[in-house]
């Protein structure tokens, strides 16, 4: 077995592991967690089949107590013949520690500051073989020269930029009460024939809500997708997270709507475009080409249509981006030629997936890539000028917002991993977990657990190339926004690893540096002055809130959630559900919502509307039926009224399924003690249906769904209006309830 393969982690302390059997021990050492808590705190140990599967996976045998034995030696041969690691994150102003098993005594050292100042002193060696430096008071990417090596030491503060940051950086009071909207930017609608929501209408969504007041506008991942491969659409599963999907691109906004439209005319399609403006779902698979048709068309026209200094900064783009650029460029036009000369399904499914592709181009740098690249330059610089119009694009809508008066402005959106087969994977080899799956372990809503087919960074290998591809895509992801929401921000701390192929339930947990981590997000979070939000539902590891707490990332607060605990030894009532928390009551550092992206609506949740879509699509769980969850619902509707009415936001009887209380429950989501509210537009709406039905892949329409409402003129109608200022002030404008048929 080929030791690059291997899993390298630095060995547990001896007492730990002497009480555990050769298997356990092996995971342990292995940064697994063999023993863990599941979602009703019961303790779970994981089978030793799953252990010998993961560990096989990770280049560690372990199919006899020998094997194990022999895996843990060489794990910590590897960990002691390795020189101390390419970066090493410390606080400012506390000592910093670095692991050097090859120091002795006192080491001298010099620190050369980012900033160009140097430090100079003598670091002591514990016993534990980690060495000790002064604290250091500036924040930054240090050169640390210690006893003859270097490294990077990475001093981060002590908390994220903050909600009252931005506000006094916007010159407003850091205890003003801020909200915004959550969009999914595919659904908005501009008043233009483009068959789906862009950067365009990004841009004139942030200008309508900052006249309401709002700070922030919080979207959907815009992650690269595969251009050639249309009908991979979710936002959650991209091929790389460091770029962006050109679907998003609003041509207009470098080319002007008079030379869009010239290229509709010139390649017939008007009429479909049309057509596909009016629909209520985006057909992704018809929509995409047409798309892409007028974005190659001005590509191939640009030297007449853009001036020399527009051209210019393009040129000037692909220096900064580079060689990452070129490779995510590459990509894509090599699977598009690949996919082109496919002459059946399973020949297209091997194009699509770098894994299959013939060896000498399953590695940017390869030969034969260069070659494609020289032979198809066109292609690979066209496909690097979709995502220089991206970056323009995210680029304008969050001037747009700034400008328009908010202190946030647009929160990106973070997804936990990318495509195993995608470009990201293929560019950066040695940081992904190859074989394997993020994914969830068995909880309240997903009985099986869950396995989203997406890879994700190797720990280990994070910390042996200094965290370079972490901080890498951080930085590509905080470059145009004004925060950053983490998609399972529980990954920062651990991953549920499923080996391809097998069932959810058959993985284990795999630890990450969350302390290293934490550190880079702060320090890249006030570089770039944007908010960080750490979505934090699930599994959740015991002092995981705490400590997303005392680095100042936000975790989300949803309505649905937020209930009464019962205190130790008091019996659970029958049939009676938990109260839901007062909005005084709810945790105060966190982002509060009343829905996400895969929950119901306000709305689509008083009406029972996701009960009838599992129940249609067979998502109920075991033993359940349509009566009993309809009946729990209808308790469920009653408490939340209750607590409406117990805080004197309404009062009254309790509306009908068909009317829901949406004012009252915005004004509720107003009064919570948490920095930042975010609504959903669908709730301010009144929609009923959600984005996204999770457990489904056909059957519902996840990521398709359009507003109706024209993103310009968003809050015209006195209902939106009454809402947006529900949260905004924390009461309903009536002092009550909304009119029958509010909702609707």
């Amino acid at each position: 077995m080929s030791s690059t393969r291997r899993h390298r982690t630095q060995p547990e302390s001896p007492a730990r592991l002497a009480s555990l059997p050769p298997l356990q021990a092996l995971a342990v050492c292995a940064g697994l967690q063999p023993f863990w808590h599941d979602a009703w705190d019961q303790p779970r140990a994981v089978s030793d089949e799953a252990l010998h599967r993961v560990l096989d996976g990770l280049g560690l045998p372990s199919a006899t107590p020998a094997q194990c034995e022999a895996s843990r030696a060489w794990l910590a041969a590897d960990a002691d013949a390795r020189p101390i690691p390419p970066m090493v994150t410390a606080d400012r102003g506390k000592p910093a520690t670095v692991r050097w098993p090859r120091a002795t005594g006192q080491c001298p050292y010099e620190l050369e500051l980012e900033s160009g100042g140097r430090i100079s002193g003598t670091a002591v060696r514990r016993a534990d073989g980690k060495v000790v430096l002064p604290a250091v008071d500036t924040c930054g990417y240090h050169q640390l020269h210690l006893g003859g090596v270097e490294c990077v030491l990475a001093v981060a503060p002590a908390k994220c930029y903050g909600v009252a940051d931005a506000l006094r950086a916007a010159g407003r009071g850091a205890d003003e009460r801020a909200w915004g909207l959550s969009v999914q930017i595919y659904g908005l609608r501009r008043g233009a024939v483009a068959g789906m929501g862009d950067l365009g209408a990004l841009a004139l969504c942030c200008q309508t809500a900052a006249r309401e007041h709002a700070d922030a506008v919080a979207i959907n991942p815009l992650h690269a997708g595969f251009a050639a491969l249309p009908g991979r659409y979710s936002p959650y599963s991209p091929s790389s997270r460091l770029f962006c999907n050109s679907l998003y691109v609003d041509p207009a906004q470098i080319f002007g709507q008079a030379a869009v439209n010239n290229a509709i005319t010139a390649l017939g399609i008007g009429e479909a475009l049309i057509a596909h403006e009016a629909r209520d779902e985006i057909d992704w698979t018809a929509l995409s080409p047409l798309r892409h048709a007028i974005l190659r068309w001005l590509w191939e026209h640009r030297a007449n249509l853009l001036p020399r200094a527009t051209l210019e900064a393009f040129a000037a783009f692909l220096v900064r981006r580079g060689s990452t650029l070129q490779a995510h460029a590459c990509y894509e036009s090599i699977q598009a030629h690949r996919l082109a000369e496919a002459s059946n399904p399973e020949d297209a499914s091997d194009a699509a997936d770098w894994r299959h592709w013939p060896v000498t181009l399953r590695t940017p740098t390869d030969a034969a890539v260069l070659a494609f690249a020289s032979a198809h330059a066109d292609d690979v610089t066209y496909h690097s000028f979709l995502q220089w119009l991206a970056e323009e694009g995210l680029a304008h809508a969050q001037r747009t917002a700034r400008d328009a008066g908010m202190a946030i402005g647009v929160i990106a959106d973070l997804a936990v991993g990318t495509d195993p087969g995608g470009s990201h994977a293929w560019s950066r080899q040695g940081e992904v977990l190859t074989g394997f799956h993020a994914g969830a372990p068995p909880d309240l809503y997903n009985p099986r657990g869950q396995d989203w087919g997406v890879a994700v960074f190797s720990p280990h290998a994070l910390k042996r190339h200094g965290y370079h591809a972490f901080l890498e895509m951080l930085r590509a992801n905080l470059a145009q926004a004004g925060g950053l929401r983490v998609d399972h921000a529980l990954g920062l701390a651990r991953i549920w690893l499923v080996p391809a192929g097998t069932p959810a339930v058959h993985g284990a947990y795999l630890d990450f540096p969350l302390q290293d981590l934490l550190r880079l997000v702060a320090l890249e979070s006030w570089r770039h002055h944007a908010i960080i939000i750490g979505e934090n539902l699930g599994t959740v590891p015991p002092d995981f809130n705490a400590r997303l707490t005392a680095r100042g990332v936000l975790g989300i607060d949803v309505l649905w959630f937020e209930r009464e605990k019962r205190e130790p030894g008091q019996p659970e009532t029958a049939g009676k559900p938990p109260g839901f928390l007062p909005a005084k009551d709810w945790p105060a550092q966190a982002v509060a919502t009343t829905s996400t992206h895969d929950l119901p609506t306000v709305a689509g949740w008083w009406a029972g509307l996701d009960l009838d879509w599992r129940a249609r699509l067979g998502l109920l769980a075991q033993g359940e039926t349509m009566i009993a969850v309809q009946a729990a619902r209808a308790r469920e509707r009653t408490a939340l009224w209750q607590s409406l009415c117990d805080a004197g936001i309404t009062s009254g009887p309790e509306p009908d399924p068909a009317h829901a209380p949406l004012e009252a429950v915005l004004a509720c989501l107003g009064r919570t003690r948490t920095p930042l509210r975010l609504v959903p537009v669908e709730d301010l709406l009144g929609v009923t249906e959600q984005p996204n039905l999770p457990g489904t892949i056909a059957g519902h329409p996840n990521w398709q769904r359009r507003l109706n409402a024209d993103v310009r003129h968003l809050f015209d109608t006195p209902p939106v209006r009454a809402r947006a200022a529900a949260v905004h002030s924390g009461r309903p404008p009536s002092g009550g309830t909304e009119p029958r048929g509010a909702s609707r």
